[in-house]
């Protein structure tokens, strides 16, 4: 990586996941669009012809002539060849297939418990965790081993417990998870503030927010725009409007799989005093199973989507079909900026400039000092060259704390569930989880649910899950 004539170049980016047939395009595409950064994207999968192809469509991107950046794409066949000596590492993989994400969404619902997302917290969330923890323990060890001064940017979920292993298998690691659902609510609260007020807001970027708990259920304590605090302006909208919600410039309730109106975030506004910070569909799996999401009718009643593993399923095969387009060169990506912060993040920590945003560290820095340091926390930071420094985010509510606590104490569980192959910790688990706890399950039927979700996964998990 050298620094000339105002640009980074030769800029070395290890890519795991670089299969990718969504999140890949994206960042190609801000890639293209910036031309103060440059060098070569190392694309490793564990599907290598879909790396190749990617390496091909990266290719013809950076070749349009309306592309500014200067890129190369190559293949890795393996994961230590891609990191060696590399500066950055993105990490944006999915942990198993389809077929097993089924079993993590769909099978408690035999329980009665209902699962909108079902890759972070709850029981699905939790599966998931036991066979990404192992998978994040290799890339941590080989980062360790071949690429120890790289910056490491994960992107895959379980946020908290894949940054909280990176962590611990390597603690000198320089690594850190971002989430675009901060920027969601921040475009909500833009969206707000100008049918309240008549006053338009040109970039959301300039709603000013404090970021506080943990990975899809985060909250602002201060949120402002100019001179105005928006906590008055969104209670207000909320007392005229909280029936039917609020739709985001974009979303269509009847035809998106991820749609909310923002109705839960709403509803938590009024009970807490603080405002939720992602989408609907994640914060309604931190909240108890009976309330949020008790039914598919109460669901519907909130006005946010269950999001099914066949649609992903079927989202997939769209995907692929997109992939051959773009391939065979049917189909043009859109040179647009995507909304992405990772570019920008990079750029700051080259020393191109100085960013802020929220971001997943360990809360080693107290940043929210009524959690435990061994917390990964979502805060804003500051991006500069070659650091990341938390920004304190103050104290939170006892109220929001209770929330936020036993999740945190769930991390804990899983990783060391993960760690030792230990399922009476993943039943333990499951039993503090507020999803299951609402459901008022009895531990006999929540070993019978754990047993049957490793064993529907048992392919990816290591070998002592076998014994």
């Amino acid at each position: 990586m050298k620094y000339a004539d105002g640009k980074m170049r030769d800029i070395q980016i290890a890519y795991i996941g670089g299969g990718s047939r969504g999140w890949a395009w994206t960042f190609m595409t801000d890639l293209a669009l910036d031309d103060e950064i440059s060098g070569t994207i190392r694309l490793y999968d564990i599907d290598e012809e879909a790396a190749d192809k990617n390496a091909q469509i990266g290719r013809h991107l950076m070749a349009r002539p309306e592309a500014k950046g200067e890129w190369e794409f190559t293949v890795c066949d393996n994961l230590r060849d891609a990191l060696s000596g590399c500066d950055f590492v993105v990490i944006s993989i999915l942990p198993g297939t389809f077929d097993e994400m089924a079993s993590d969404v769909h099978m408690p619902e035999r329980l009665g418990i209902y699962q909108s997302v079902g890759d972070t917290a709850g029981p699905g969330g939790m599966i998931r965790a036991l066979r990404t923890i192992p998978m994040f323990v290799e890339i941590a060890e080989a980062v360790r081993d071949t690429a120890p001064d790289a910056w490491v940017i994960n992107y895959t979920n379980p946020m908290s417990l894949c940054v909280k292993t990176l962590y611990e298998v390597y603690p000198q690691i320089k690594a850190f998870g971002c989430c675009h659902e901060v920027f969601g609510t921040q475009k909500v609260l833009r969206g707000i503030y100008e049918e309240e007020t008549g006053d338009k807001v040109a970039d959301w970027h300039d709603i000013l927010v404090n970021v506080v708990g943990i990975n899809h259920f985060t909250w602002f304590t201060e949120a402002s725009y100019r001179d105005v605090d928006l906590f008055p302006v969104y209670r207000s909208y909320i007392e005229k409007h909280f029936e039917e919600g609020y739709q985001l410039e974009g979303e269509n309730w009847m035809n998106s799989h991820f749609f909310c109106m923002h109705r839960v975030k709403m509803d938590l506004f009024l009970r807490y005093g603080l405002i939720a910070a992602a989408g609907d569909r994640h914060l309604a799996e931190f909240m108890p199973g009976d309330q949020y999401l008790k039914d598919p009718e109460t669901v519907k009643s909130w006005k946010f989507s269950l999001t099914s593993v066949d649609w992903r399923k079927k989202d997939l095969q769209d995907r692929l079909d997109r992939s051959r387009r773009l391939l065979e060169g049917k189909e043009e990506i859109d040179l647009e900026p995507t909304g992405e912060e990772g570019i920008l993040l990079i750029k700051a920590l080259c020393g191109l400039s100085r960013f802020i945003s929220n971001v997943n560290i360990p809360n080693t820095a107290l940043q929210i000092p009524d959690l435990p340091a061994s917390a990964i926390v979502e805060t804003n930071a500051v991006f500069c060259r070659d650091s990341i420094r938390p920004i304190e985010a103050g104290s939170i509510p006892e109220n929001v704390k209770e929330l936020l606590m036993p999740h945190i104490r769930n991390h804990e569980l899983t990783f060391e569930a993960a760690m030792t192959c230990d399922r009476e910790k993943v039943v333990q688990a499951f039993m503090n989880d507020p999803q299951v706890k609402g459901k008022k399950c009895t531990e006999k039927d929540v070993q019978k649910l754990v047993d049957d979700m490793i064993e529907a996964t048992i392919r990816y998990l290591p070998e002592g899950w076998k014994k």
